[in-house]
């Protein structure tokens, strides 16, 4: 019987390749806007989440989830979550992007759940308006509130939807937002990730088939 019963993964960086909001600023032309918000240390992440979702104003859908369904996945991807399913194990995405393209990939990979910010759509066009997921913004909690989404928060809402500990949680991630799940659960795994998550990590890898030896 598998010790674990949820794996829960970042996208950009860790499912992807790429992440999702530079390619398309790449594709439509607004990346120098994009690395001055990113990198204005004046701004709270989640405040940055809602700046950058308005550079998104005006575009077609359709034509972002073209793009982001030809951006690669990390080799083993498709296999790890497939033989985790497999033995049992429930899998979802928490990403600080939006949920329309994590609805996208959750669908590709036939995984279970899929938890981001939502960027609003109207009648298939970009609205530029984003409901962050985080709701807590007020309330401090280990200093990870700042950001659009707290992913612990999510393992938490799923240890308790399946009367599951977070010890019986794999987090994967390879920044700054994943840290505080990759310190819940009972094995977090940082992806590829600098040294600052990887010391909050229980082992970092850069080959996501090692997962496999650890259920």
């Amino acid at each position: 019987m598998n010790k674990f019963k949820l794996a829960l993964f970042d996208m950009d960086g860790t499912l992807l390749k790429e992440r999702t909001i530079f390619v398309f600023a790449e594709k439509k032309g607004f990346m120098d806007d994009l690395r001055r918000l990113i990198y204005n240390s004046d701004v709270e992440f989640y405040e940055k989440s809602i700046e950058i979702a308005k550079s998104l104003k005006g575009l077609d859908s359709k034509e972002l989830l073209e793009i982001f369904r030809n951006m690669p996945l990390h080799e083993h991807v498709e296999n790890v979550v497939k033989e985790l399913k497999k033995r049992g194990i429930k899998t979802a995405i928490v990403t600080d992007g939006y949920q329309f393209v994590a609805d996208e990939l959750k669908e590709r990979l036939d995984m279970d759940y899929a938890f981001a910010n939502n960027l609003i759509i109207d009648e298939g066009i970009v609205t530029g308006e984003l409901i962050i997921h985080n709701k807590d913004l007020a309330e401090e909690f280990i200093g990870h509130k700042i950001y659009s989404i707290c992913k612990s928060c999510v393992l938490e809402q799923l240890c308790k939807k399946f009367d599951i500990t977070a010890d019986e949680v794999i987090a994967v991630g390879d920044g700054r937002v994943d840290i505080c799940m990759l310190k819940k659960a009972g094995l977090g795994v940082a992806f590829n990730a600098p040294e600052e998550v990887q010391k909050h990590a229980d082992i970092s890898i850069s080959d996501m088939s090692v997962i496999l030896d650890y259920i």
